[in-house]
């Protein structure tokens, strides 16, 4: 992509409402725009990360045997409503009426429109299990929607539900995707820790959440120095007085706590502050029953499915990789989400042999398949600088004055280290690095 002919409005303004880094450079740096409160667009930058981390997702769920599908993002009230819970969603969940008085709910989750799919087709112990998914959009009306995509109404996110004949099915697909969601989120580059959960308003016997650590962080985790154990507050202790004393403590604060009880592995813990970025419930057979959802048991008898929901903020996981990396110039893009893995940046458009070392760059990246993006613009080296760094490119090659020496520097957008590299040897050595 030329620079000269992407749609990428950088600003210096940082946003009255923005108190978080992510939605501070997110929004300076051309990736999403405020539709309104909570809702967002994605401009091309922010439509290229939102589209790798969907790849990633998906990737892992189909190499688990997932099967992707997409449902109406309108669904009847009485779905809902046989369910039960059109009481316990309260208020986030916006219900509209069409002209014919029809009432329907903009999806906030999908568990009973899953099991509406589900139900009739699958009608045998032989075929089960099966584990169906969708990205797709969902709103829920927030009472004070703030912190960008974070806590955003309308939002893309990753719901997916599975089906068995038995419990014990059931708890080996939770495990399997614990274990995929692991792969998830290594992919993406994110220093991330699964802990015990709540359940909340989906239900079900067991959860389990997964959390980007970060020190902006709305969730106060506990969590081991040794090994993987984590757990959110709210499981771990049963004083609610303490559990808000401590969710509403800085990560900084946080840091002078002592925790007295040690983890089972003997180690000490600690507190740590986390994003919500994936969450999975074992739900057993709450809307199998509800829904009179069956299938048929080996003994020709009519059971109901055992069932498992398994979430990912796909949008969410966008401001969660800012949040864990940025400096305080911009953003810092991990490799597999970055919108370009290289800023090829002309110092000087008026310089002809600078033009020309920039376009033979341009060209062999760009047939080698690298992602690539060339600084045409007539600017001044230090804005290309500026919005580089603001952008968080993992790599830019910045063409200048030293190639009359045939020199070429190469930046580290991550450790901030610029290298000198003879200008026959950069593009081997950017291959390389990628």
């Amino acid at each position: 992509m030329r620079r000269s002919r992407a749609f990428i409005p950088t600003t210096k303004e940082v946003p009255a409402d923005a108190t978080l880094p992510s939605h501070q450079f997110l929004v300076r740096a051309g990736f999403i725009n405020s539709q309104g409160a909570g809702l967002y667009n994605f401009l091309p930058l922010g439509k290229i990360v939102l589209e790798k981390i969907r790849t990633i997702v998906k990737e892992e769920l189909d190499r688990a045997g997932c099967n992707e599908v997409q449902l109406s993002f309108v669904t009847p009230m009485s779905l809902w409503e046989r369910s039960g819970r059109c009481e316990t969603m309260g208020k986030e969940m916006l219900r509209i009426k069409d002209r014919h008085e029809n009432s329907f709910v903009l999806s906030p989750t999908n568990e009973e429109a899953m099991v509406e799919l589900v139900k009739n087709r699958v009608t045998s112990y032989k075929d089960l299990p099966i584990n169906l998914y969708q990205i797709n959009t969902k709103f829920r009306d927030e009472a004070r929607p703030r912190y960008g995509l974070l806590r955003g109404r309308e939002f893309l996110m990753k719901d997916g539900y599975s089906f068995h004949a038995s419990e014990d099915d059931m708890i080996r697909e939770f495990h399997l995707m614990q274990d995929t969601y692991k792969k998830i989120f290594t992919r993406l580059g994110l220093d991330f820790r699964v802990v015990e959960a709540d359940s909340g308003a989906i239900g079900g016997s067991g959860s389990r959440e997964f959390h980007v650590l970060a020190d902006s962080g709305e969730d106060t985790l506990v969590v081991c120095q040794s090994c993987e154990y984590g757990a959110n507050i709210e499981t771990l202790y049963e004083d609610e007085q303490k559990i808000d004393e401590l969710q509403e403590k800085s990560y900084e604060d946080l840091q002078t706590q002592s925790i007295e009880e040690r983890c089972s592995c003997g180690a000490k813990l600690s507190f740590k502050k986390g994003i919500e970025v994936g969450h999975i419930f074992q739900l057993g057979t709450k809307y199998s029953e509800a829904l009179d959802a069956n299938f048929n048991d080996e003994n020709g008898r009519a059971k109901p499915f055992e069932m498992a929901t398994f979430g990912i903020g796909v949008s969410r996981l966008i401001a969660a990789v800012i949040e864990q990396n940025h400096d305080e110039n911009g953003c810092i893009w991990t490799k597999s989400t970055t919108p370009y893995m290289v800023n090829i940046l002309v110092s000087n458009i008026k310089d002809e042999a600078q033009v020309e070392a920039g376009e033979e760059l341009y060209s062999k990246l760009v047939d080698s398949g690298v992602e690539v993006m060339i600084d045409d613009r007539k600017e001044r080296f230090g804005f290309k600088m500026k919005d580089a760094e603001l952008i968080g490119f993992v790599y830019t090659i910045i063409i200048g004055k030293e190639l009359s020496n045939g020199l070429v520097e190469i930046y580290d957008r991550k450790t901030k280290v610029k290298t000198s590299v003879e200008v026959s040897d950069v593009f081997a050595k950017i291959m390389e690095l990628i």
